[in-house]
């Protein structure tokens, strides 16, 4: 089987790390098995659905490195759902129904109050003709149900009906049709709810797995039973755990905390993200990939958790560390050069302070002390201030090296007699204005003697 899989955004807000995971899994699983990844915008609420959102999506896809093969929007389709939607009611499988909001709340507390099931009973397929027509005439508009195939012969007595699929994530599946509603497909006012032009598009599209959060595991029977209302086969599904946040509340696409634009706009790496989003809650190590097809490697749905992950901030700056430290030059070059970092000494000077960096942006105040000094002059004491002058003194001549920082030192040491932190800390403040940061020996000649010597205390 060719497989094709989605990535389905409502265009109603930022994308965040959450829906990430899900777009990650599916882009994964199409890498592993040469497949095809569609981007499908789920924007027939064109009240909430906005194309800076939308243009937004594409962004983050992008810059996490998924690029879809095919991106289609909903709002572009309806005459599949209208025709879709016809070929239900002919069939006798779409009802109009009438009830108010709370009317079906009234009846579900009724059948709850019986001890029975709270599902809707059908009471809209034994209206008569004339009481739909009456309905009508008084203006009201019908919302309408899909009728579930969850009987023999009288709908009003429905039998245990299982749907049974094997899940990508969650291996065996079993749904009974008996214990749902008809869901209902379209709105009064004529709109459609997410099942049907799902499944629609699901269909029209070749989707082979469908691969979503276990929020939707509920919905798979009745889906299934609609594909085959529709005389299509249904896809293959997976359903992967959620991301929650550290306090275990669900993550939020409309509050725009941990959004893909935030996040990279904060200078996190692409595959931090993406490495933090796959493996997190799965029986994988949580730990950085370099590139997604590392990541492919090690991706594999069913090692995924049943039970939320939580997602916390700092593993992800944990994972962006390791990435920036390990980072060779030609990956980083173009970026730093959008800081002013270029020329001869921008590898040498990359290569000596990644490893004590969280970003690479944060490589910019570093490449300023090395070329102009520290802003403000070190707080050092009378004692450190005549030791450092002194040992300025002491400075090798040229051509200076990665050796030269330990032949310097010996120097002073043999001068003063300080050894260990009195010895280093002084000149480290001298020469950064810092007391932590890179080696030393990998500054110095980056500094050179006459730029040594400018910071003479």
């Amino acid at each position: 089987m060719s497989v094709t899989v989605r990535f389905a955004p409502s265009p109603t807000g930022f994308i965040h790390i959450g829906n990430a995971r899900t777009a990650l899994f599916n882009w994964l699983f199409a890498k592993k098995h040469g497949g095809r990844f569609v981007l499908r915008f789920d924007d027939t609420d064109v009240a909430r659905s906005k194309a800076e959102y939308a243009d937004q999506i594409e962004k983050d896809l992008a810059w996490l490195g998924i690029r879809p093969d095919l991106a289609v929007r909903q709002s572009d389709r309806f005459a599949l759902y209208d025709a879709a939607v016809e070929k239900l009611k002919a069939a006798g499988l779409l009802y109009p129904c009438w009830e108010t909001a709370e009317e079906l709340e009234r009846r579900r507390k009724i059948r709850l109050s019986r001890r029975l099931p709270p599902v809707y009973g059908r009471e809209a397929l034994r209206l008569t003709q004339e009481e739909k027509a009456a309905r009508e005439a008084e203006g009201r508009r019908p919302h309408w149900r899909f009728l579930l195939p969850n009987f023999s012969d009288d709908p009003f007595s429905p039998v245990r009906t299982e749907v049974h699929w094997d899940d990508l994530v969650r291996g065996p599946q079993t749904v009974d049709l008996a214990s749902m509603s008809d869901p209902v497909l379209v709105r009064e006012d004529g709109s459609y709810l997410y099942t049907l032009p799902s499944v629609v598009d699901d269909i029209e599209l070749g989707i082979s797995h469908v691969i979503r959060g276990d929020d939707h595991v509920t919905n798979t029977g009745a889906q299934i039973a609609l594909f085959r209302a529709l005389q299509a086969a249904p896809p293959a599904f997976g359903h992967h755990n959620l991301l929650t946040a550290v306090s275990g509340e669900g993550l939020s696409k409309r509050s725009g905390a941990l959004s893909i634009m935030s996040l990279a706009g904060e200078g996190i790496e692409p595959m931090a993200v993406a490495s933090l989003a796959v493996l997190i809650g799965t029986s994988e190590s949580v730990s950085a990939a370099r590139s997604m097809d590392a990541l492919a490697e090690r991706f594999d749905p069913a090692a995924t958790s049943k039970s939320a992950a939580k997602f916390d901030p700092a593993e992800l700056a944990a994972l962006n560390r390791t990435l920036v430290h390990a980072m060779p030059f030609v990956e980083a070059e173009e970026r730093l050069a959008a800081l002013g970092i270029a020329g001869d000494k921008a590898e040498p000077f990359w290569l000596a302070v990644r490893g004590n960096l969280d970003r690479v942006a944060d490589a910019g105040p570093w490449w300023r002390i090395v070329r102009e000094g520290p802003r403000e002059k070190p707080a050092l004491s009378a004692e450190d201030a005549a030791f450092v002058s002194a040992a300025f003194d002491a400075l090798p001549p040229e051509p200076w090296d990665a050796t030269t920082w330990k032949l310097w030192t010996d120097r002073v040491k043999a001068a003063t007699g300080r050894k260990g932190r009195a010895l280093f800390m002084p000149l480290r403040l001298a020469l950064t204005g810092r007391e932590r940061g890179p080696e030393l020996a990998d500054l110095l000649p980056l500094l050179g003697r006459e730029g040594t010597l400018a910071r003479r205390p």
